[in-house]
């Protein structure tokens, strides 16, 4: 991995964690307020997409696979932090969304956060062989 990609990760990180969370900050409320398919739908298939997406970002910078684990952790680690600072700032962040659905974002967050990092290992393990 070059060395500017270790900037260019960790920023388009904030761009993609900025990006959902503005989305889920007018949307999240009509999916996280209750338990119904909307909220299931989105917990399988968001994480699916999320790593599509940064699978693409990391092949369009030439990511050799023996460095997804790093590269995707680089991607990840600016929304992980952002996140952290909306859970503690629910209401400012997420205005729209009532304060019982905290857990269920955060679910679908850890989900989704879990997804993509084990896609990178996958493909970091498989390039090692």
């Amino acid at each position: 991995m070059k060395a500017r990609d270790i900037v260019i990760l960790p920023l388009l990180g904030v761009v993609f964690w900025a990006a959902g969370t503005i989305y889920y900050r007018f949307r999240g409320n009509l999916i996280f307020g209750s338990m119904g398919i909307r909220y299931w739908v989105n917990f399988f298939l968001v994480p699916v997409l999320s790593a599509w997406i940064c699978a693409t970002l990391l092949r369009w910078r030439a990511i050799p696979g023996q460095n997804w684990s790093t590269a995707m952790l680089l991607l990840a680690l600016p929304g992980l932090f952002g996140e952290g600072l909306a859970m503690y700032y629910f209401r400012t962040f997420l205005p729209g969304m009532p304060e019982a659905s905290v857990g269920r974002y955060a679910g679908f967050l850890f989900a989704t956060y879990a997804f993509i990092l084990a896609v990178a290992e996958l493909v970091t393990l498989r390039s090692a062989r």
